[in-house]
């Protein structure tokens, strides 16, 4: 399976080397100057294009006197282009830091290239914002507060919107700004932080210093650049950029060849959709951020803003931008017609003196340009879309909440294109696209706005698909209503814009492989991809392949992931019968997908359960805990999120992703048994029944079934569901009943009508079958009830008769309705599961005594001597254990046979049961034969030892015995680890041994028993050492002759190097005696000290088993419980009476009863989410973060407080002059003949009132 790309993270992608070195020669090109146009200002030594005469092929045509005919140089007639020679990674020699991508392309590449390289080879995160940084002038004169707004501005806000930064990619000027300022962010900020800043460098490819160290026509994987540090600035290659293109023009050492293909590749993106395939409601916002510039600006600008892009104008950085702001602002109170044309005829409909007042600001900021005209019809053009621009005092404001306003100078420049301009719905899918939950709650949740479903709709969409759960949580709060948006056709989008790394895409595919296979229309989905750097079709439903996808799909992917434990999901959608066999299912489908599917404009049943599935398969945590906290069910719910992440976390092959998943399956479960605490905590009786009530919207589940097949073995230790596990096993009697008062009265049957065993009060009033059956559910308001149906329906075949009974009224009620009060207490005595259990325990010790008596004292010769009568017993025995393992295996559980089959094999006792009776059906058949006769009683013997063995199962429900079993169970494991290494070291040492003391000895039994047996005695201190020390050897008749060994004779022990194998021997018995045997007991020690903490939870989770097990099972033991098989045989083919095996710990809830207890359930996990958040609240952590949100609030206050009153003193200085010169002006008239001099009128008195109404 494909390693998932993380999302803002810069890798390879989908592309690889060997990909590269094909695609992009073929793809992208460069280009070379071919005609050599004479530059006027090198006397003839260079073109026009910056190269030599030597460099060129040809020349320019000239006349008959020799001067050439062209004299301006282009690129497009005089360069020719050729596969690219520079393209690859590129390592910073001495910075330490990730390889960049690099390509060198040709001016007029494609920008659908371009891009479908970036994303789809190189991997980078598609954008939720681009801003191109644009400008110019030295690094030196960039002012502080610039510097201040691109660190604590444009970065920051990039990195929380996912945005990419277009910059000139070189060190030097405007472009360093920007690269320092994403080093220093990338240095300050966390390293798991999601949004990673991506820089991207368009630069001249004819301008970068030292650009041969990127030339290869192979590629460079990576080209090693050198960069001198010098704090000046320079045309070298920035290495905080992630991505570098290297625009190439055919120039060399010139200017502006980027400038055509920035604007061109800016407005390909803002035609692209944002989220994953562009499932997201807008397309990507590109903005054009303008900082200081010179006059060549002002052409740019003009142009890009006639593809309707938006810009940013930071007034007070520098010549273009303050030009640009002053022009906005001076002329604000001129009417401009908007139908007159931008260009030479720009003129016509304005004035005169309008156009003199532009051509006096260009002069001012432009006194060097000789193209006046040009510029000021540049102005004029501009001025016309000032609908695009938005001017930001950066000085005077800050760099603070910049993010905001990027994101209204794009709202007003959307308003001018889109069709239905609604400046609230706008923002709001840009918050979405950002991700900016903050900005969507202070400016449009605030109670201003009153949203409709419509508005909605769209936003709720990309906040599901890119997973943005705020967003999703922010719009069911405020009006959208998930009962009407959520239908099957949005469900199957959902699934359809899966990401195509994720692991149930992929499994998905398969199932979609397996239909469309069988349909005969399966398409080449593993085809090698013909264009590797065109762009994928973006659309919400993913890739060709992705669109076929269905719930059917999606519904045997969960019936892989849950098994039988649930029906199968959507088959009443799709008008599926559950019972059709899988491809019968997918000839329906198939049939039913080339029609019209009305199935798809239904409203989903469950919306909150279908999308906590659909969240839960993509292992979004956060969204999937939201969508738990909505659905109904918490309980369940929680536990089939567990089952499920646990079998992905099974096929998930990366460790990131297979340890994420276990941890949320974790969460689930500790939900579930957090939320099933407090609802046993608030009512005893109904937490029984939310244990046992079967599920609708999960299939027919019940919480048991889910928490076993999930493995939620920290659900099943809860004291509740113990409790429940405990009535259910006793049945009727008291739980504290003394094991000894059972073990009596199982031989002393009369016993039970005496008060030795206590039983439960019996019901005394005549009631019906039905009030039986309900009557616990009826008392889901009170705390009196027991355990659902034990009291009425004591055993398996009372149910099966009630439930026959229910089915068909006409039949009469059964006898225990009236029944004697002696039957009564019979049948509550001998059918309870502890009873049974008990029986089936004395009955197999007089079976294991049977089998070793047999075995030991009355195993007789073959036929016709043999078997005797106790061995023929005994095989009626065995025979009846076949008996009840064909009825576990075939009758129990799954409607499937294949399905039961296999959940009878997977469990391990299973397993030894069929091992036993294989053993023993193969030791009967060898013992029948003289031939085999021995072979059959060495079978038989060894089958006693498994029979045997089966104890531990038996006695694994003990309190004390149960715990010890599982640490004994997880020891055994360790054993094998132990012994591989003694194996490793008992073969070294045993064949060195052989080999020294005997020189020939070609006898296969000694060589095993000399190589593995006599030194695995050793171990345990059997060392022959007159076999093995010379100075103690006894003399045996032996010899060296070959022939003789060969024919059967004792070989002699060689001596020559006896002092070796003593040696050997010691260093052998120090290694097995002491360092592995102690290594053994510290792997014990830590298994035994690591499995003790947890070893009642796994007991009680066995517990279970058992307790079904023999709940499930006939009350009679073998080898009478053939008697109870004939029973169920006569009940099911004569009296037509159907199995209830399937349903045993299930209770249908029907109306109000279940909506009852949904309702209570849904109140308990209120209360626990409700305490969980109180908590969570009242955290050191959280206090600290709520802390340091109210400081920079008053930080921002005081901001403000210190900038009103710096205009307060400013206005007091205007006053003041404004005084001085009203002074000055009364004087002068005072002196003069223009009026009668006379009494100054008295200055008006001060007041508080009037001084508080200028401050504000």
């Amino acid at each position: 399976m494909k390693e998932p790309q993380r999302d803002g993270e810069v890798g390879n992608g989908t592309g690889s080397k060997g990909t590269e070195q094909i695609c992009i020669p073929n793809s992208l090109k460069k280009r070379v100057c071919n005609t050599f146009v004479e530059d006027s200002f090198s006397n003839g030594a260079l073109c026009q294009c910056g190269r030599e005469r030597q460099a060129h092929d040809s020349l320019a045509p000239g006349d008959n006197f020799g001067e050439a005919v062209v004299t301006q140089w282009d690129s497009r007639q005089h360069s020719s282009e050729s596969p690219t020679d520079a393209y690859g990674e590129v390592e910073f020699a001495g910075a330490g830091r990730k390889h960049s991508h690099f390509v060198r392309l040709s001016c007029d590449t494609s920008p659908e290239t371009v891009y479908s390289l970036m994303t789809n080879n190189w991997g980078l995160p598609l954008p939720n914002l681009v801003v191109s940084v644009v400008g110019g002038e030295d690094q030196k004169k960039v002012k502080t507060w610039v510097r201040d707004v691109l660190r604590n501005g444009l970065v920051r806000a990039a990195q929380s919107t996912g945005a990419w930064i277009l910059t000139g990619g070189l060190k030097e000027g405007l472009a360093r700004c920007v690269g320092e300022a994403v080093r220093h962010h990338g240095a300050a900020a966390p390293a798991i932080s999601k949004n990673k800043v991506i820089a991207v460098g368009l630069a001249p490819w004819g301008l970068v210093n030292n650009r041969e160290q990127l030339v290869n026509a192979q590629g460079s994987f990576p080209a090693r650049y050198y960069v001198q540090n010098t704090a000046r600035d320079s045309c070298c290659l920035d290495s905080n950029c992630q991505v570098f293109l290297l625009v190439d023009d055919g120039t060399i050492g010139r200017r502006g060849g980027e400038t055509a293909f920035c604007g061109r590749l800016e407005d390909h993106i803002s035609h692209q959709r944002t989220g994953i395939w562009g499932s997201g409601s807008i397309e990507i916002p590109v903005l054009c951020m303008l900082i200081s510039g010179d006059a060549k600006m002002l052409e740019r600008l003009d142009v890009s803003l006639g593809k309707a892009t938006p810009w940013l104008v930071l007034a007070g950085s520098g010549s273009a931008a303050d030009f640009i702001s002053e022009l906005l602002d001076g002329l604000s109170s001129v009417s401009l017609t908007s139908t007159s044309p931008p260009a030479e005829g720009g003129a016509e409909g304005l004035t005169g003196s309008l156009r003199d007042m532009v051509r006096d600001k260009v002069k001012r900021y432009f006194p060097a340009e000789a193209e006046l005209e040009k510029l000021v019809d540049s102005a004029l053009s501009i001025y016309r879309k000032r609908e695009f621009i938005s001017v930001f005092h950066g000085e005077q404001e800050g760099s603070d909440d910049f993010d905001i306003v990027l994101l209204k100078a794009l709202v007003r420049a959307s308003k001018q294109v889109s069709s239905e301009p609604n400046e609230c719905t706008d923002e709001l899918k840009l918050a979405v696209a950002w991700n900016r939950v903050d900005i969507a709650k202070t400016e449009l949740f605030n109670g201003g706005i009153q949203w409709k479903y419509e508005d909605l709709e769209d936003s709720m969409t990309d906040a599901l698909i890119n997973n943005k759960p705020q967003f999703v949580r922010l719009f069911c709060e405020n009006g959208l209503n998930i009962l009407d948006y959520l239908t099957y056709r949005r469900l199957e989008g959902l699934y359809r814009s899966l990401s195509d790394s994720s692991l149930a895409y992929v499994l998905l595919q398969r199932r979609l492989s397996e239909r469309l296979g069988l349909a005969g229309s399966l398409p080449n989905l593993h085809a090698p991809q013909t264009a590797h750097l065109k762009s994928r079709k973006s659309g919400r439903t993913g890739p060709a392949s992705a669109k076929e996808l269905n719930l059917f799909e999606v519904s045997r992917l969960l019936w892989d992931l849950l098994g039988d434990v649930c029906q199968h999901f959507y088959y009443v959608p799709l008008g599926l019968n559950p019972s059709t066999n899988t491809r019968k299912a997918l000839k329906q489908v198939n049939k039913m997908l080339q029609g019209e599917c009305k199935y798809r404009d239904q409203c989903c049943v469950s919306p909150w359960a279908a999308l906590f599935i659909w969240a839960v398969l993509q292992n979004r945590r956060e969204m999937a805990v939201y969508f738990w906290e909505m659905a109904g069910e918490s309980v369940l719910s929680a536990l089939g999120g567990c089952k499920m992440l646990r079998e992905l976390s099974k096929l998930e092959s990366e460790t990131d992703s297979k340890l994420a998943m276990k941890e949320l399956a974790q969460t689930f479960e500790d939900l579930a048994h957090d939320v099933f605490a407090e609802c046993y905590q608030s009512s005893e009786s109904r937490s029984f029944t939310l244990l046992i009530r079967k599920s609708p919207v999960w299939g027919g589940a019940t919480c048991l079934q889910m928490a076993t097949a999930a493995d939620a073995r920290l659900f099943f230790s809860h004291d509740g569901v113990q409790s429940l596990l405990s009535q259910i096993w006793w049945g009727d009697m008291e739980r504290s009943t003394e094991v000894w008062k059972l073990v009596l009265t199982f031989f002393l049957p009369p016993l039970l009508y005496t008060n030795l065993i206590s039983f439960k009060a019996l019901e005394e009033d005549d009631k019906s079958v039905e009030v039986h059956y309900d009557r616990d559910t009826d008392s889901l308001g009170g705390n009196d009830a027991t355990v659902y149906s034990l009291d009425g329906i004591q055993t398996e075949e009372e149910a099966e008769e009630f439930t026959a009974l229910k089915e068909n009224p006409k039949r009469s009620l059964p006898s225990n309705s009236k029944r004697p009060f002696i039957v009564s207490r019979w049948r509550q005595f001998w059918f309870s599961p502890v009873t049974s259990f008990l029986g089936n325990v004395l009955m197999y010790f007089l079976f294991l005594y049977l089998f070793a008596y047999v075995l030991l004292v009355d195993f007789k010769p073959p036929p016709p001597d043999g078997p005797s009568t106790l061995e023929v017993v005994l095989y009626f025995w065995v025979f009846t254990f076949v008996c009840e393992e064909i009825r576990q295996s075939f009758f129990v559980g799954s409607t499937f046979v294949l399905q039961s089959m296999k959940n009878y094999i997977e469990d391990v006792w299973n397993k030894c049961d069929f091992t036993a009776i294989t053993l023993f059906i193969l030791a009967v058949c060898c013992r029948m034969f003289s031939w085999s006769y021995f072979v059959g009683r060495a079978v038989m013997a060894i089958d006693f030892m498994v029979f045997t063995l089966r104890l531990i199962h038996i006695f694994a429900v003990h309190k004390q015995l149960g715990p010890k079993i599982i640490i004994v169970g997880k020891m055994m494991k360790d054993v094998f680890f132990f012994l591989f290494f003694l194996a490793v070291w008992l073969l070294a040492y045993g064949v060195a041994n052989q080999a020294l003391l005997y020189a020939y000895d070609p006898r296969p039994d000694w060589i095993f028993r000399r190589v593995f047996y006599r030194p695995y005695l050793h171990i345990f201190g059997q060392i022959p050492i007159h076999e093995m020390d010379a100075d103690k050897l006894v003399e045996i008749p032996c010899t060296n002759n070959a022939t003789l060994i060969e024919a059967g004779a004792e070989p002699c022990m060689s001596t020559y190097a006896n002092w070796l194998v003593v040696i050997l021997l010691a260093i052998y018995l120090l290694f097995t005696n002491i360092v592995l045997v102690n290594l053994l007991i510290a792997i014990f020690s830590h298994t035994f000290s690591k499995v003790q903490e947890h070893s009642d939870t796994y007991w009680k989770f066995q517990r279970y088993n058992l307790i079904k097990e023999y709940h499930s099972r006939p009350c009679l033991a073998p080898p009478f419980i053939i008697i109870s098989h004939l029973h169920l045989f006569i009940k099911r083919c004569f009296r037509q009476i159907p199995s209830v095996k399937s349903k045993d710990f299930v209770l249908e809830l029907q109306g109000k009863k279940a909506s009852c207890l949904n309702t209570w359930e849904a109140i308990q996990k209120e209360n626990l989410v409700s305490a969980q958040n109180k908590q969570k609240r009242e955290s050191d952590t959280v206090r600290i973060k709520s802390t340091s949100v109210k400081v920079d609030s008053v930080l921002k206050q005081m901001a403000e407080l210190r900038d009103h009153d710096r205009r307060l003193r400013l206005l007091e200085t205007e006053l003041e002059y404004c005084c001085s010169a009203l002074s000055w002006m009364t004087d002068a008239l005072s002196q003069s003949n223009l009026i009668k001099a006379g009494r100054l009128p008295s200055a008006p008195q001060r007041s508080d009132s009037n001084v508080s109404k200028l401050t504000t």
